[in-house]
């Protein structure tokens, strides 16, 4: 049996500021450092690669340095709409959500959608309701709202770039199993309502017993390229994971899109593959716990 993996992402994109500001880059390496920590703890721990994958993305939701949760990309109209998903691929469950505004951890959210398992998508302000009646904690939106959100949103509407930030992870268990989920705040200034790859399972999220797969970039290519369940398809077929992301990024790339994803095979093996300037990411194995904002790193 293959040693237990996680691999996150903490979202494809320009990174200019991070990639320029030496504190603010290691600041962001710390948020994927302790997002593998908890996630890699639990695995260690012997806990299946499902909760391994959440408690990972609860961390990065939490640190307002990425795009998910607190710290959310905010719309045109200046509100935080959340989206996540959580794929099993031991059985296919899968729970997602999407437009939440008073969710503090949406991959908790995922998570009840995928265990009480009557629907795989729950969207807007009564299936929120419904969530924080059986136990996601709500929270303010104005706590999900940060100055540099409000800033993006600024330079948005003044034509500058935004970054994306989406965050993620793929996890092997040391039972075999693998477990995929990604968590966002969508494109700063994205219309009311628009829902984007990430909570849409295989688009953005997928894990199945040959591949786990979490995506970040521009949705809606990923999302018409169906690249999560055709990335761990390739896999399934022979490929090697490195090969199946640099394909599907074609795809991507051929629709007028850009981003990132990872995956992590049922052997063990794990790839990270982006398009953009840099991407946050990083891996915990057995061996240890390496992590890179700039691309490509420093590994494979």
């Amino acid at each position: 049996m293959p040693d237990p993996v996680l691999v996150i992402h903490g979202g494809s994109g320009p990174w200019t500021a991070v990639l320029t500001d030496p504190a603010r880059k290691q600041a962001a390496l710390a948020g994927l450092a302790a997002a593998l920590a908890a996630g890699g703890a639990r695995l260690a721990d012997g806990a299946d690669a499902l909760d391994a994958v959440q408690a990972a993305i609860a961390v990065l939701e939490d640190d307002p340095q990425f795009n998910a949760g607190r710290g959310a990309a905010l719309t045109e109209a200046g509100h935080p709409e959340c989206d996540a998903a959580l794929m099993d691929g031991r059985d296919l469950r899968a729970g997602a959500v999407a437009g939440l505004r008073r969710t503090r951890n949406p991959v908790t959210a995922a998570r009840a959608v995928l265990d009480e398992g009557r629907h795989v998508l729950l969207a807007g302000p009564d299936a929120e309701a419904w969530l924080h009646a059986h136990g996601v904690v709500a929270c303010g939106p104005d706590w999900l709202v940060t100055p540099a959100a409000r800033a993006w949103l600024d330079g948005w509407r003044a034509g500058r770039e935004s970054p994306l930030g989406t965050v993620g992870a793929v996890a092997l268990d040391r039972h075999g199993a693998l477990a995929a989920g990604t968590s966002t705040g969508g494109l700063t200034g994205k219309r009311p309502g628009r829902v984007g790859d990430s909570p849409l399972i295989g688009a953005g999220t997928w894990a199945d017993g040959h591949a786990a797969v979490s995506c970040t970039g521009m949705g809606e290519a990923f999302i018409r390229s169906a690249f999560a369940v055709r990335a761990a398809g390739a896999v399934a077929a022979g490929g090697t994971p490195e090969a199946a992301l640099d394909a599907g990024l074609d795809r991507v790339a051929g629709l007028g899109g850009t981003g990132g994803a990872i995956l992590v095979a049922a052997d063990g093996r794990w790839a990270l593959r982006s398009r953009d300037p840099g991407m946050a990411r990083g891996v915990w194995t057995v061996d240890g716990v390496r992590t890179w904002v700039r691309n490509p790193p420093a590994g494979p």
